[in-house]
């Protein structure tokens, strides 16, 4: 049985995913799907708006098979490293051929190209790319500019990566090419909502950021109905009513101010992200805040050279006390190391037991047993505990630890 990969967020489920999924089997001829899904913190520095349980049954109900979790030390990471995290887990299963992303080019070949061009990442594309940050640009930007002029030496199509899909299929393809997977890369054209639009241009398609503005804007799930199939919206309901409301940045205000103010300036440097002197800044900015909301610190820290999603990581990790060494480019690159089982179906349940054989990685239903070999799940155990608290403050032990008693979830049986 052929077997697609997708990498995802699901925050939350809506109809753009769901036609992503079904393009991916119908492009790739494949018969299952494998999600390797953010847990409760996600790419672009932010906490996820309902808990990976909840955004695991969505995948399963939305047409997923096997929902594995994509550890926080790379789910919140730059696109790199996030990529690197995901593709590596994917091939570590020993039961994927392809994987499906979707692009706003919707060509694969450039993929392709680029990443042969950059496997080994040429001394003059690193240099192209130093004189790019040096003139002050962020990494992005820079990134985007040495790219083009690197593959126009090379007389190869160019790419823009400046838009946010076509950046993480670039570098889903270097982790092919870096991992010497056999898995195929496929790429569909992101359809009727860009990445970060924030109101709906379609009757039935909106970004997951549009979705989320109107889910957190209002007391109903009325205005995001026509966006997400009746599964998600059902998901949503149930999480309400039973007292599990979306979270967002707000949440963990007073925690965050907490670990910056109990901190010196050389304890925050070693947190993760925090480069270029960024520790005294935020600790000037605090001194100045008109109010201690999340936003206010990110408005006084933003610059051009630190963008949004540059802050929200390394505030990201000074929450969840990450630091430079846990998560150096040595510890992460050969991948987590183990394959995190967060749902499936019976197609599902037939993968694992292929995977008992085929899987590169201990594949865990169970974490229990698993932290000390597992040193990256240590750190998901302890970011499902600051995301329970950030949900409710009067969480119980068992919320805080509930990795160590949620089963899979399993739907179809």
């Amino acid at each position: 049985m052929r077997t697609v990969g997708i990498v995802v967020e699901y925050n939350p489920f809506h109809n753009g995913h769901l036609y992503h999924v079904q393009q991916s089997r119908k492009i790739t001829g494949a018969g299952a799907v494998v999600a390797v899904m953010s847990g409760h913190f996600l790419q672009r520095g932010e906490p996820a708006l309902l808990d990976k349980w909840a955004r695991t049954e969505m995948a399963l109900q939305g047409g997923c098979d096997l929902v594995l979790e994509l550890p926080v030390a790379y789910s919140t990471q730059s696109a790199e490293w996030f990529a690197r995290g995901a593709v590596a887990t994917l091939d570590a299963t020993g039961a994927v051929d392809s994987l499906c992303f979707g692009s706003e080019s919707g060509e694969i070949a450039p993929f392709r190209a680029a990443a042969r061009a950059l496997r080994e990442e040429p001394q003059q594309f690193r240099d192209r790319l130093n004189e790019r940050l040096a003139e002050g640009l962020p990494y992005p930007a820079a990134y985007e500019l040495a790219l083009a002029a690197h593959l126009a030496e090379s007389g190869e199509t160019s790419l823009a990566i400046a838009q946010p899909n076509n950046s993480l299929g670039l570098h889903y393809s270097l982790a092919l090419e870096r991992l010497n997977s056999h898995i195929e890369s496929y790429t569909i054209t992101r359809e009727k909502s860009g990445y970060n639009d924030q109101t709906p241009s379609d009757e039935a398609i909106a970004s997951a950021t549009a979705i989320r503005k109107m889910l957190m804007e209002s007391e109903t799930l009325d205005a995001a109905k026509a966006f997400v199939p009746p599964s998600t919206l059902h998901i949503m309901e149930r999480e309400r009513a039973a007292g599990r409301k979306a979270v967002d940045w707000r949440n963990f205000e007073t925690t965050l101010l907490h670990s910056i103010v109990t901190k010196s300036a050389g304890e925050i440097g070693t947190m993760h992200e925090m480069t270029e002197g960024l520790e005294h800044r935020l600790l000037n900015a605090i001194a100045q805040l008109p109010d201690l909301r999340f936003e206010s610190l990110l408005a006084s820290l933003k610059t051009k050279r630190y963008t949004r999603t540059k802050l929200q990581r390394a505030l990201l990790a000074l929450l969840l006390g990450h630091t430079k060494t846990a998560l150096s480019p040595a510890s992460l690159e050969d991948g987590p190391g183990y394959i995190r089982v967060l749902g499936f179906t019976p197609a599902g349940q037939a993968l694992l037991k292929r995977m008992r054989h085929a899987a590169k990685w201990p594949v865990l239903a169970s974490v229990a047993q698993a932290t000390k070999s597992a040193p990256f799940l240590t750190l998901d155990i302890r970011a499902t505990s600051a995301y329970a608290l950030g949900r409710n403050p009067s969480a119980t032990p068992r919320e805080l630890l509930r990795d160590y008693y949620e089963p899979p979830i399993r739907i179809g049986f």
